[in-house]
């Protein structure tokens, strides 16, 4: 990288920095202050392979599309806000929920645009006038304070959300075939809608036999032993359960009682037809009827 070049005495020598490499030194340098400060001035571009960042730091964050008319025209004030962020002392991003459909699904994204202030990984939904001086004050006046923060549950980076996220790329790569169906191959909507109603259909009885299958082999059924199994048969032809010793012990305990009270009937009946018997007899008005002689 360097010249030395010898003049008359040989111990002293002169150093030369080529033309060429000056130059080359002044376009670099003057590039990186450029990258530098389009960086340093300039809203950073979130998705899903970089959206963890926000988590350190305070961070005002704008989820955008670019066919939506209210996004374009709040871009030039989220610009000229993004240039302030130096001076407030905080980070400026975007998000284009098209190009990053799980951020929009991680962040509950229902409207756009949406604009989010994260504070190391506590998030609040900003909800004041778009302009860049409600912006400004939001910040420098600490306003994020009195909002209420998002519950842990809905928090962007919870587990639940998280899944939540992958049903949205799902969505979106669902979306990008069926215009794959209409427009390369020229199918008909209702087409394209008769297949993914059939291929959800079997995806549902495939998942289905999975689970079935994964409960019976955590919690697997309960052995059957002889003596549940022995049942005895009734009239009908169905079967009843086999009776316990304490039920034939009461059974049987009803039918002495039964015949107890037969016997202790049929007793009292013979008393009460000799006691008429007699006194029938004692009786002076009954007459005596006379036995009369076969013909």
């Amino acid at each position: 990288m360097y010249v030395y070049a010898a003049e008359s005495e040989p111990s002293k020598g002169k150093m030369i920095v080529p033309r060429n490499f000056l130059c080359f030194s002044i376009f670099a340098v003057l590039l990186s202050s450029r990258c530098v400060s389009s960086v340093k001035d300039g809203s950073v571009s979130l998705s899903e392979d970089n959206w963890d960042q926000i988590l350190v730091g305070e961070w005002m964050v704008e989820f955008y599309a670019p066919w939506c008319p209210a996004c374009k025209a709040l871009e030039p004030v989220w610009e000229s806000f993004a240039l302030r962020q130096g001076h407030l002392g905080i980070s400026v991003g975007k998000v284009d929920v098209t190009n990053s459909p799980g951020l929009s699904g991680r962040f509950m994204v229902t409207a756009l645009p949406t604009i989010y202030h994260a504070k190391d990984g506590i998030f609040r939904q900003y909800k004041s006038p778009r302009d860049k001086e409600s912006l400004v004050a939001f910040v420098m006046d600490k306003k994020w304070a009195q909002l209420e923060p998002i519950s842990s549950w809905k928090s962007p980076n919870s587990m639940q959300m998280s899944v939540i996220s992958y049903f949205f790329k799902l969505s979106q790569i669902l979306r990008g075939m069926h215009n794959k169906l209409m427009e390369d191959y020229g199918l008909p909507t209702w087409g394209s809608y008769l297949i993914f109603s059939i291929a959800t259909i079997i995806l549902g009885a495939v998942l289905g036999l999975l689970i079935v299958c994964l409960i019976d082999l955590i919690y697997p059924p309960k052995p059957i032993s002889f003596s549940d199994k022995k049942k005895q048969k009734d009239g009908s032809g169905g079967f009843m359960q086999e009776k316990s010793p304490g039920d034939e012990e009461l059974v049987k305990n009803v039918k002495d009682d039964l015949v107890d009270e037969d016997a202790s009937g049929s007793d009292g009946q013979e008393e009460q037809q000799d006691d008429d018997k007699k006194s029938t007899s004692n009786s002076p008005n009954v007459r005596k009827r006379k036995p009369r002689k076969a013909d």
